[in-house]
This record gives C-alpha cells, sequence and structure tokens, in this order.
C-alpha cells in the first residue's frame, strides 16, 4: 500500500491521488493501486515556520524560536507518517515541495521509505533536459529560500527565480488563490511568473509547489501535462516514481 501524507494542501494532496490512479489505470475495481490518504491538514504552515511568506529566512541553528518551529513541524510530519507506517504502507510520499526541507530529518525517524520529490524531479530532469540547461522555478518563498532544489539541482543546472516583485505578486498570489478554490483567477496571475522564465530563456519550468500544477492544468487533461514541453510538475513525477515502486 502506498502511504500518502497530504494536507500540504489538501488540493495538491487531491490532485496527487488523481494522477497516481490516471498513471495505473485499471479497467476494474480492484485493478487500482492500494493507497492510504491521511489528509493531515493541521500541520503547521510551512514557509511561515521557515520565515514569514515576505519576511526574512529564520534560522533554526541560530534563533530559538525558529528551531521551536521547525520542530512543531518536524513532531507533525512524524505523527503523520507512523499512522502511514502502523497502516503497514510499504513506501510514503509527500506532495508539498516545501515540506522536502525537513526531509532528513523527518526519514530517521520513519521506518520505511519516503520517496524525496525534488530528487525524482531531478532524476526526470536529466532524462529530457541538457546538462547546464537553465532550468525556471516556481514555488514558495520557503521552498527557495532553503534551497531544497538548489542543492540537488546546481551541480548540473543553472536555476533561474522569478524576481522578488514577480514572487510576490504572481506565485505567492497564485498558491493562495488556488488554498482558496479560485483556480482560474490563479491560473492568470502566474502567467506573468512564466512568461518571465521563457523570456530568460528556461527550457523546462518547475511548478515547485503543488498548487501551481493545479493553477495550469485544471482545466485540462492529465495527457497535457504529461506532454508538456516547458512545464515539469513534481506531483505527477511523484505519482510516476510511486507507480513504479509499487509494482516492484
Amino acid at each position: 500500500m502506498i502511504g500518502i501524507l497530504g494536507g500540504m494542501g489538501t488540493q495538491a494532496g487531491l490532485d496527487f491521488c488523481n494522477k497516481l490512479a490516471t498513471q495505473y489505470r485499471g479497467k476494474i475495481d480492484q485493478d487500482y493501486p492500494l493507497f492510504f490518504l491521511y489528509n493531515k491538514s493541521n500541520i503547521p504552515g510551512r514557509p511561515e515556520s521557515i520565515g514569514k511568506t515576505t519576511g526574512t529566512l529564520s534560522n533554526r541553528f541560530e534563533n530559538l524560536s525558529s528551531k521551536r518551529k521547525y520542530e512543531k513541524v518536524l513532531k507533525s510530519l512524524i505523527d503523520g507518517c507512523k499512522k502511514l507506517e502502523k497502516a503497514k504502507c510499504k513506501f510514503i510520499v509527500i506532495p508539498c515541495n516545501t515540506a522536502h526541507y525537513w526531509y532528513d530529518d523527518l526519514q530517521k525517524k520513519i521506518r520505511i521509505p519516503i520517496i524525496n520529490m525534488p530528487k525524482e524531479v531531478f532524476n526526470h530532469t536529466k532524462k529530457t533536459c541538457k546538462k547546464n540547461s537553465k532550468i525556471g522555478l516556481l514555488a514558495t518563498e520557503g521552498t527557495l529560500k532553503t534551497k531544497v532544489y538548489d542543492k540537488i539541482f546546481n551541480k548540473d543546472y543553472e536555476l533561474c527565480f522569478p524576481t522578488n516583485k514577480l514572487q510576490k505578486q504572481s506565485v505567492n498570489k497564485a498558491i493562495k488563490e488556488v488554498k482558496m478554490g479560485n483556480v482560474k483567477k490563479a491560473a492568470n496571475v502566474i502567467q506573468s511568473s512564466i512568461k518571465y522564465l521563457i523570456k530568460n530563456k528556461c527550457k523546462k519550468i518547475i511548478l515547485g509547489c503543488t498548487e501551481l500544477p493545479i493553477a495550469i492544468f485544471a482545466f485540462k487533461s492529465i495527457k497535457t501535462a504529461k506532454t508538456s514541453k516547458i512545464f515539469l510538475d513534481p506531483n505527477l513525477i511523484l505519482a510516476t516514481s510511486a507507480v513504479k515502486k509499487y509494482k516492484k
């Protein structure tokens, strides 16, 4: 059984489940994969626990308050994963990019494997994009500031980001609109950041917040997401990796 720690946000977790089912489509109910979705929506806000969305990055190693925030999120993530562990899941996936800031400390406390989403995105990128290419990244400020993707990508690719103004007025706003259910509005708001990255010659754009694929692909087919020449959808990539691991 696949363990899914969701709730970050709720729609992102459901989007992952939909992509998982689509990737492992069966002819009858019994053909579909077994999975356990724990929609743990009460996990403290990840970007807010790293540093306020528009504020400076808190450092858990230097600041006691920041350390407490970090450990509070970690404890909640551990509690969620242990429930999936007790449910006898084979492995765990977490459809939230920012949550992977806690990945190393979380995996130490959990006996079953947790698939690392950013690493899966990197492995997929290596197959589809030449080394040293420019790769755009749209993500929460928390993901950007903690360099969740930079640590993995920087040796082989040049990551490119929106300007601070676009981050606040386009990316942050689009993420917020999806969480509020305003998907069409989010789709319009994110366009300025996409155009900026394309203008800066990015070969691919990572939709590095699980709300963003919802904004871009919500009214399109799953085939559109799979065959996109520009967008890398971490939720879809993670679902594909989960299916492969499930079949083993």
